[in-house]
């Protein structure tokens, strides 16, 4: 038996709402759990997570803005009790804010690693999730992927997004051999060539570029337990789910 999870984050279906009507299809073909977004569980939280239990789904993290974790841990760390999860995940930092600077995302670190030490009294873990500007190097040619990560200590997981990895320009096996102490969930993002229009440049996994058995034998390195799925604008996220997951399935078995 396999030690991963296969999870769908949800986000990848939100353009064909209502999303807790798709809860029963990813049952049936094959998911073990979800990730939720807000505004997802947001409202009727209660009643979404019996929506995941009458379709056989656990929640296998959430994600959530760094700033509710910061100035809102309560009001997050009991939609995570409720929907039976125990990861919160800052996934996201808008444009405006980004930093340019070391010290800025040292900052960044420092957020995360407050915001974790007061979940790990609600007996919660918090993981940072990827983008493809962590990557980018700073004048100094410093990494901010790296930088905030150090800042906030091994108290901190890190969900690695393998796709957004790959369009930042960096080598995903190196990043995986990297943080292999510090991930604890791979999002199996996958990408077409660079200037694809279609889909924004993303595909099924397993139907892009990246060479994930190539990847696999990395995973079983690191802490990880979860594997999700991730599409940021699917033609078809009825598709995108069940392409991924007998591609994944295939992939561990």
């Amino acid at each position: 038996m396999s030690r991963y999870s296969i999870s769908f984050q949800l986000y990848s279906s939100r353009l064909s709402p209502p999303i807790e009507d798709h809860l029963p299809y990813l049952g049936e073909i094959g998911y073990d759990a979800l990730e939720l977004w807000l505004p997802a569980y947001e409202t009727k939280t209660s009643a979404f997570r019996k929506r995941m239990d009458d379709a056989g789904l656990e929640c296998s993290g959430i994600h959530m803005p760094l700033a509710g974790l910061i100035n809102e841990p309560k009001k997050f760390f009991d939609y995570a009790h409720t929907l039976g999860t125990k990861t919160l995940i800052p996934p996201y930092i808008p444009l405006a804010e980004r930093s340019v600077t070391v010290d800025g995302w040292r900052r960044v670190g420092e957020s995360l690693r407050a915001g974790a030490e007061m979940a790990k009294s609600e007996r919660l873990r918090v993981a940072w999730h990827n983008h493809d500007f962590e990557y980018h190097r700073l004048e100094d040619r410093s990494r901010p992927i790296d930088i905030l990560l150090e800042a906030a200590g091994p108290g901190v997981d890190f969900e690695i997004d393998i796709g957004w990895v790959t369009r930042g320009w960096a080598d995903p096996a190196k990043e995986l051999a990297m943080y292999a102490d510090r991930i604890t969930t791979i999002q199996l993002k996958d990408t077409a060539p660079a200037g694809t229009d279609l889909d924004e440049g993303w595909t099924p996994t397993g139907d892009g570029i990246i060479d994930w058995k190539a990847l696999y034998p990395l995973f079983h390195k690191t802490r990880a337990d979860v594997l999700v799925v991730e599409h940021d604008n699917p033609t078809d996220w009825k598709v995108l789910a069940k392409r991924s997951v007998d591609y994944i399935k295939a992939l561990i078995a």
